[in-house]
C-alpha cells in the first residue's frame, strides 16, 4: 500500500492510506543504511510505501520505501552537528510565523529560513503575529522588515491570531495545497492553527517570561486535514536554523536579490567578499541590498552559527 506520513515520533510513524485509513508504522532496518545522514529518514509529508502484518489483535504497517521527494525542508540536527534533520517534505508552501518580541525572530533565522526554501524550491511566506501586542515604534519596525524583504520579493503578511487580523486571507492561501508553519517556540503556531480549524485544541503555552522564549508546545511535527481542503505541517518550535547541503559557490543563487545582479560581476565564480567590480557589494553600497542580508550570507558562507545574544535587528 501506499500513504502519506502524518506523524513522526522518531521509531513510530502515522501514516494515512491513500484510501483514507490511518497505520502506526515502522521502518525496515535497513532504512538506516542507505547513506541517509539524516536524524530521521523518513519525514512527515512522506509518501511512503508499507506493508501491514498482524500480529494476534496487533496490526503494524511496515513502511519498504519513500517515493521520490518533491522537495523538503532540512536544517542541521541541534546536537548532532554532522548530522541533518527534515523537518518535513513535499510542502506547497513554508509559512514562517515572525515576531518582534515576546519572542524575537532575528534576521539571520529569517534569511537562513528563507535561504533553505530557496534551494530546494518551497514557496516561503512572512507572517509577522502578534501585531495587536506592538506600539507604534515597534509597528514601524515591522513595516521596515516587512517592506525590506516584499521588495525582495517574498510575499509578507501582518496577522493577528487574538483578533483574527487577516487569518482568511492565510487560509485562502492554503487551500488545496499542504503548508508547513514554522517558527521559534512562543510565536504562536498553535495558537494560530487553533483559530485556523479551532477542531484540532492544539496544546498551548505561554511564553516564559524569564527567557523571552516560548515552552516546547509541539514534541514532533504532525500534519493535520484541515475542513477547507488544506493540509498543514505544525512544527516543533526551532532554535536556530542550521544550514546545510550548499556549497559556497552556489549559496548568493538563494538570495534573489543577489542572484538578480550577479551576472554583472566580473568574475563568474565572484563570492561577493573582496573581489573587484562586485555587482553585489556595489548594490550594497548604494543601499540598493539590505545590510542585514549581506550579514546573514556572510555569516552562512563562513559556517558561523546564529549568535541569539549579540544579533539585533540591524537593517
Amino acid at each position: 500500500m501506499k500513504g502519506v506520513v502524518y506523524k513522526s515520533t522518531g521509531s513510530w510513524y502515522t501514516v494515512k492510506s491513500l484510501q483514507g485509513d490511518f497505520y502506526d508504522c515502522r521502518i525496515k532496518g535497513k532504512f538506516r543504511m542507505q547513506g541517509i545522514k539524516s536524524t530521521n529518514p523518513v519525514a512527515v509529508g512522506d509518501l511512503v510505501v508499507f506493508d501491514v502484518e498482524t500480529k494476534g489483535d496487533e496490526t503494524v504497517g511496515i513502511i519498504s520505501k519513500i517515493e521520490k521527494r518533491e522537495n523538503y525542508i532540512i536544517r542541521k540536527s541541534v546536537n548532532l552537528s554532522k548530522q541533518t534533520h527534515i523537518i518535513a517534505a513535499n510542502i506547497d508552501i513554508a509559512f514562517l510565523l515572525i515576531t518582534l518580541t515576546n519572542p524575537p525572530t532575528f534576521t539571520t533565522f529569517i534569511d537562513r529560513f528563507l535561504v533553505t526554501a530557496e534551494a530546494y524550491h518551497i514557496k516561503a511566506i512572512l507572517l509577522f503575529n502578534k501585531i495587536d501586542t506592538y506600539n507604534d515604534d515597534e509597528l514601524l519596525e515591522i513595516k521596515f522588515l516587512a517592506a525590506l524583504y516584499r521588495n525582495i520579493g517574498y510575499e509578507c503578511i501582518g496577522i493577528s491570531a487574538k483578533t483574527g487580523k487577516n487569518i482568511d486571507k492565510v487560509k485562502t492561501l492554503m487551500e488545496n495545497k499542504v503548508s508547513m508553519f514554522s517558527g521559534h517556540s512562543g510565536v504562536g503556531k498553535s495558537t494560530l492553527i487553533n483559530v485556523i480549524e479551532p477542531d484540532l485544541n492544539l496544546k498551548t503555552s505561554e511564553i516564559s517570561e524569564q527567557h523571552q522564549q516560548g515552552q516546547h508546545t509541539t514534541t514532533f511535527a504532525e500534519m493535520y486535514d484541515l475542513a477547507f481542503g488544506a493540509q498543514i505541517i505544525d512544527t516543533p518550535g526551532i532554535k536556530g536554523f542550521g544550514v546545510v547541503e550548499m556549497e559556497k559557490e552556489e549559496l548568493g543563487d538563494y538570495f534573489p536579490e543577489f542572484f538578480d545582479i550577479k551576472d554583472q560581476c566580473k568574475f563568474n565564480n565572484c563570492l561577493h567578499l573582496e573581489e573587484p567590480q562586485c555587482a553585489v557589494k556595489e548594490a550594497l553600497e548604494q543601499g540598493e541590498i539590505a545590510w542585514s542580508r549581506y550579514k546573514s550570507y556572510l555569516q552562512i558562507l563562513e559556517g558561523e552559527e546564529e549568535n541569539y545574544r549579540k544579533d539585533i535587528h540591524n537593517t
